[in-house]
């Protein structure tokens, strides 16, 4: 019988397929009633991938030189060839080591000569035959043969039918379970009859390997062969009922991957059609950008992988633009590309002054910077923080760096920013997942070394979702920053050429972890003439030409910007400056659109006529003639300032009152101050019946605003001396510092920007710790021109500055009770 599946598979399929005529097929009792006559020498063909049982059927293609001059000679012949499988397999010049010793008459029905010189003949086997020896090698093999007899038992005893309807069975089951087995062989297994040729036709189309098929070739008792067959038939049952399960499962999946590859393949023919990218596209466009990238092999290897899995993955999925998003920004990162340092000291000093007037020691600690680089080249870069009040210009700084030094800018607001994720990325596991905005900045700067500027570094927040200060720890440590890992990128990152500026008003808020890894610079603010010139070089020309006007239509003298610093600001830096600078521009912006006439150039005079009255006055001092009256100073985030600090006595039984929404440590001191006056009241000539007959109330106004700090104790006990002793106050005074129990002046901090208050208030005299001195000396002249400075130890000096023998015009009259004065005598 001819099997149609091997046909198929192994014989004329492919070209000229169409010329082969339909082959006749001879019953095998037909074929084989010579088999008595069988030649004792036989020539041997040796094939691979195929065992030939006796009465199957099969086609072969000979493509080797000695297989085609023996076919040819065998079909002139008698028509008859030993055919035997190859044991190994790859061998093209099979020896008598590389086959088996047991195979297959076989009688050739037909033969075609194809047109590339191949030749396909149909074989039928006859009977099975072992290999005495081999007698010849050349042009082909001969060998010397014994036929076998197939024997089966007895049809009739139960066993023999029991196993030969076991097979059908079994073989019926497999032809239902494999639809690719064609239905006319149910027809051919139920119409034989003979148990060997069952057998036989079995063993030659089950789906096992060639050594097992040659196993059951070689097993001569019927009974066994038929046995070993059943029991490889029950695992391939086995195996075709597990496959359908599994299809059965998978069937609904694979009509939604149908349906989904459909989709898919109208997608891409619209693609094409509109000029866009089909996925494979975008991921070859990757693949080739990642090729001219300047990264380690371990980066490139981690690429690629990303990539080969984007590659798996269907378009459709959300997870596909998830990871393409990643590939993309792996690729777009700067890896090892940096800007080119620019070491002109000289031209960067140039920039730096023509950008910003004074701050002169930042100035020289960028030139520092700059100045170590040039020696070294390979210097780590630190982290500066510039500290001080809003306005004066730690912001605009960091452009003026990037420019200096030829490097690209970037800022990053830190205010209000409370979740770790912002600094190092959310994990990539989930829709919606972004890098870091350390990252992502890198991403936009496009080089791996920019100025970085973390503005509003004390305004960082933290809440259950982290601490992102904690994790600018690694960003922002020399020593670490060189493998930054973002968790959305995965990858290490190296930071370390990256000079990063942080901005603050106040140091108080800032992780003390993170205070420590930065140096730094404090701005403090401007004076009066720095104001004026930033004014005329910086402000005026801005907003010039932001409101759409010519240096020509507007003129403003230096005495009509001293009347805007002084009468409408009270600020260290220049941003209110600016707005007051900006509405007068406006007001001039005005008589230019609308044709009216107007004088171009702004004179004092005019600056309260186009503004309105001053908000703030020039003499902050009243009623210098009253006892307890002193004017401190302080130092606020939004740079110094001066307070007030009045005390008042009420007949009582010596209460102590204080208000103005004072901190703890300002209660402390006025608690303290009054402890001295008390234990000195001899020696500062206060009558010591008064502290308990007297209540005494202290207060600072403005109550709207918290108060705190220890700058206010020599204050508050000289306000305190001058209601009890009613002594008037030195006029055009202020004072710092703290006190102990035991009078001693302890010195204080923000000494520039409290002299820059008492500046912008008149005053003419400060007077403040010994110790302070030497942070007097490093201001420059510019600062404390016109100021007389007293340093003091002991809170007797201070008395003996600030209080004025002369006492107020009408002082209070201390009247006694009855029993006091009792107790006097």
């Amino acid at each position: 019988m001819l099997d149609f599946d091997n046909f198929n598979n192994i014989g004329l399929s492919g070209k000229n397929i169409e010329s082969v005529e339909m082959i006749e097929i001879s019953p095998p009792d037909e074929v084989m009633e010579d088999d008595n006559n069988l030649p004792e020498f036989l020539p041997i063909l040796p094939l691979r991938n195929t065992v030939l049982f006796p009465g199957i059927v099969i086609p072969v293609t000979v493509t080797r030189a000695k297989g085609t001059k023996l076919v040819k000679k065998a079909y002139k012949g008698d028509k008859t060839l030993g055919i035997i499988s190859q044991a190994r397999q790859t061998n093209d010049e099979p020896s008598e080591d590389d086959l088996y010793k047991v195979g297959t008459i076989a009688h050739i029905i037909k033969m075609i000569v194809l047109p590339d010189g191949n030749v396909t003949i149909i074989l039928q086997g006859r009977r099975r035959f072992k290999v005495d020896e081999f007698t010849k090698t050349d042009p082909h093999l001969m060998a010397k043969v014994t036929y076998i007899e197939d024997h089966f038992p007895n049809p009739k005893k139960k066993e023999t039918k029991a196993l030969i309807s076991s097979l059908k069975e079994a073989a019926l089951n497999i032809l239902n379970l494999n639809p690719e087995i064609p239905r006319d062989a149910q027809i051919a297994i139920n119409n034989i009859d003979t148990p060997n040729f069952l057998t036989h036709f079995l063993s030659s189309n089950l789906n096992i390997g060639i050594s097992d098929k040659q196993l059951l070739l070689e097993t001569f008792d019927g009974y066994e062969q038929a046995t070993k067959l059943l029991e490889h038939m029950m695992k391939e049952v086995q195996v075709l009922e597990i496959k359908k399960d599994i299809q059965s499962k998978a069937s609904s999946d694979i009509d939604q991957q149908q349906k989904e590859y459909y989709l898919r393949q109208q997608i891409k023919v619209l693609q094409e059609e509109l000029g866009m990218d089909s996925p494979d596209q975008e991921v070859e466009k990757l693949r080739a950008k990642g090729a001219k990238k300047k990264w380690t092999p371990e980066i490139n290897e981690h690429f690629n992988k990303e990539l080969n899995k984007i590659m798996r993955m269907n378009s459709m999925a959300p997870e596909y633009g998830v990871s393409l998003g990643y590939a993309e920004l792996l690729v777009d990162l700067p890896w090892n590309e940096y800007s080119k340092d620019n070491f002109s000291l000289t031209r960067a000093k140039k920039i730096l002054d023509g950008d910003h007037f004074g701050l002169t020691k930042v100035k020289e600690r960028i030139l520092e910077y700059l100045a170590v680089l040039k020696l070294r080249n390979d210097m780590k870069a630190p982290l500066l923080c510039l500290y001080g009040p809003p306005g004066v210009g730690k912001t605009s700084l960091g452009k003026s760096i990037a420019k200096a030094l030829g490097r690209e800018y970037v800022r990053m607001a830190l205010g209000g920013v409370h979740d770790e994720a912002e600094i190092r990325g959310h994990r990539k596991t989930y829709i919606g997942a972004m890098p870091g905005k350390i990252i992502n900045n890198i991403q936009k700067a496009k080089k791996s070394n920019p100025v970085f500027i973390l503005d509003e570094i004390d305004k960082i927040s933290r809440d259950h979702r982290g601490d992102p200060s904690s994790a600018l720890l690694e960003v922002l440590d020399p020593e670490q920053n060189n493998a930054f890992k973002d968790n959305y990128l995965e990858v290490d990152y190296d930071l370390s050429k990256v000079l990063f500026i942080a901005t603050a008003n106040s140091l108080d808020t800032i992780q003390p972890a993170l205070r420590d890894r930065m140096e730094i610079i404090e701005l403090s603010g401007y004076t009066v003439e720095e104001k004026v010139e930033i004014a005329k070089r910086h402000l005026l020309p801005k907003q010039i030409e932001l409101h759409g006007l010519t240096p020509g239509m507007f003129k403003i003298t230096n005495g009509a910007i001293v009347k805007l610093i002084e009468g409408y600001t009270r600020e260290s830096g220049v941003r209110s400056l600016e707005h007051k600078l900006g509405s007068l521009v406006r007001k001039i912006a005005k008589f230019v659109a609308m044709d009216e006439q107007y004088n171009p150039n702004v004179k004092e005079a005019d600056v309260e006529r186009l503004l309105g009255q001053p908000i703030f006055d020039k003499d902050l001092y009243e009623g210098n003639d009253l006892a307890g009256v002193v004017t401190g100073l302080a130092w606020t985030p939004v740079g110094g300032d001066i307070l007030f600090i009045e005390s008042n006595l009420s007949k009582g039984k010596g209460a102590l009152t204080l208000s103005g929404q004072l901190g703890d440590v300002m209660k402390e001191s006025a608690v303290t101050a009054l402890s001295y006056l008390k234990s000195h009241a001899e020696d500062l000539g206060i009558d010591y019946r008064v502290f308990g007959n007297y209540d005494l109330h202290i207060h600072v106004p403005q109550g709207a605003v918290p108060k705190d700090g220890p700058s206010a104790g020599i204050t508050m006990l000289v306000s305190m001396a001058s209601i009890f002793t009613q002594r008037k106050i030195k006029k055009d005074i202020a004072m710092t510092g703290e006190t102990t129990l035991r009078g001693k002046v302890l010195p204080v901090g923000g000494i520039k920007e409290k002299i820059l208050a008492a500046k912008r208030a008149n005053i003419k005299e400060i007077v403040m710790c010994y110790k302070n001195q030497k942070d007097v000396e490093e201001i420059g002249e510019e600062y404390t021109k016109g100021l007389t400075f007293h340093y003091v130890n002991y809170v007797e000096e201070v008395l003996e500055i600030a209080l004025l023998e002369e006492k107020v015009k009408k002082p209070i009259v201390f009247s006694f009770s009855e029993e006091a004065k009792k107790e006097l005598v």
